[in-house]
């Protein structure tokens, strides 16, 4: 009993050393407080009374030694993280602002604690130390959120943030399907002695704004691109020839139609059908009538202001659905600002818009026109009057230069094929193929 007795005074002893080094020499690394106390001895032995220490500023670092026989580390109260499956936990480290602890999964409650280790038996090896847990999860911010890892990339938030600007608008494209309103509407016409004419609506809505083919380029805006406009003439004569030529034609290219030939408003509606927009042709006194006569119902310089009305009237007469009108030949009436003025008056008056296809040098049409405050506008490129690759080229760069370009060309197989191909290589130089009536009215406005 003596001996047992002795043994047991050195074990107590060498525990009670053991503690005051660890008190007074602890780690690198700060661990969680933790509590040791001591296991009961083995069965036989008296019981010794359990010493324990006061909390000690930093826990060991771990590995550096294994705990002695016959002790247990019993956690603090502090929360731990959940043990992982069939591995023992240690605390994990202690939170660095004071009196914050890190949440237990869930947000409500405190994580079990770590249980001891099971007592070892004399002379046998210390117990492998179990892997440190992962970190706890740092505190939520002020809004609830927990912080995102290092590793996590979080997208900006801007409140009040204005959205990017819209991209500049795409070109049209020249087979896009557009339905152009059926005729006639009866609120744009005008029972008469000859036939249905064009007039204005009781609402102010006209030919120009009904009939026309949709553009979003007819308003002229900061950033709009460069717009060419073509207009093919040359049917409804007497020697033109007929609609079947147009075919494969880009629907944005405008047609005119004269006043003679046989069922024209068939020819008209089928050709609207297909997406291009109608101007009449009317024939106008040239330098050299009447060696070159444009055909019956010409309006001449030699006749009053009156009968000119009763001829264009006639003319109007022979089929609807025409957004403007356009001259065929007219070199010596055009120059009459005296006779060319009522005839504009009654375009006006109409509410249609007048295209100078013939670009006549003195014309007076650009004058009245601004007078009255008619929608016209003068044709910049005869496509015919040489290489038709070459006068496409210089309408380009005329719409490059002043926003808006207007060419003409007669109605021909081999001008449609050019045409066709020329206007699917224009979104790739950034300019825009629009009706004739779109070019009018955003020229108008610049």
């Amino acid at each position: 009993m003596k001996a047992l007795a002795v043994a047991s005074g050195i074990v107590f002893w060498t525990l009670v050393l053991g503690i005051a080094f660890f008190a007074f020499f602890p780690g690198s690394v700060p661990e969680p407080v933790a509590i040791l106390q001591i296991e009961p001895p083995p069965a036989g032995a008296p019981p010794a009374a359990p010493v324990t220490t006061q909390p000690a500023p930093a826990a060991p670092a771990p590995g550096n030694f294994g705990l002695p026989p016959g002790f247990g580390v019993a956690p603090s109260q502090l929360p731990q993280a959940p043990p992982a499956p069939q591995a023992p936990q240690v605390p994990a480290p202690a939170a660095e602002t004071q009196g914050a602890v890190p949440a237990a999964p869930g947000g409500q409650g405190e994580a079990p604690p770590v249980p001891a280790l099971p007592p070892a038996e004399p002379g046998a090896a210390a117990p492998p130390e179990a892997a440190p847990p992962p970190a706890a999860a740092p505190p939520p911010d002020q809004q609830g959120a927990a912080p995102a890892s290092p590793n996590m990339q979080q997208a900006a938030f801007e409140p009040g943030g204005q959205p990017p600007p819209p991209p500049p608008p795409a070109p049209e494209r020249g087979n896009g399907p557009v339905t152009l309103t059926s005729v006639p509407v009866a609120e744009l016409v005008e029972e008469s002695q000859y036939g249905p004419l064009p007039k204005v609506a009781a609402d102010g809505r006209r030919a120009i704004d009904v009939y026309s083919r949709p553009s979003r380029y007819a308003v002229a805006a900061p950033g709009t691109p460069p717009r060419v406009a073509i207009l093919v003439t040359g049917l409804g004569h007497r020697d033109g020839p007929s609609s079947d030529v147009l075919e494969g034609l880009p629907a944005p290219v405008s047609v005119a139609y004269g006043a003679y030939g046989r069922s024209l408003q068939d020819s008209v509606s089928d050709v609207r059908a297909e997406g291009h927009e109608v101007l009449l042709q009317i024939p106008l006194e040239p330098e050299n009538y009447p060696t070159v006569d444009p055909g019956p119902h010409t309006l001449l310089t030699t006749l009053p202001p009156q009968d000119n009305i009763k001829r264009l009237q006639w003319l109007m007469s022979r089929y609807t659905g025409y957004v403007g009108v356009t001259n065929h030949m007219g070199e010596k009436f055009e120059a009459t600002a005296e006779s060319l003025q009522p005839v504009l008056e009654e375009v006006k008056r109409r509410g249609l818009l007048y295209v100078d296809s013939e670009g006549v040098a003195n014309s007076a049409a650009g004058n009245i026109a601004g007078t009255i405050g008619l929608d016209y506008s003068v044709a910049n490129v005869q496509l015919d009057s040489g290489d038709t690759a070459q006068q496409l080229a210089k309408l380009e760069q005329l719409a490059k230069e002043k926003g808006a370009a207007i060419g003409v060309a007669r109605a021909s197989p081999a001008t449609v094929k050019q045409l066709q191909a020329w206007a699917q290589q224009l979104e790739g130089k950034g300019i825009v193929l629009v009706p004739v009536s779109a070019a009018v009215r955003s020229r108008a406005q610049s």
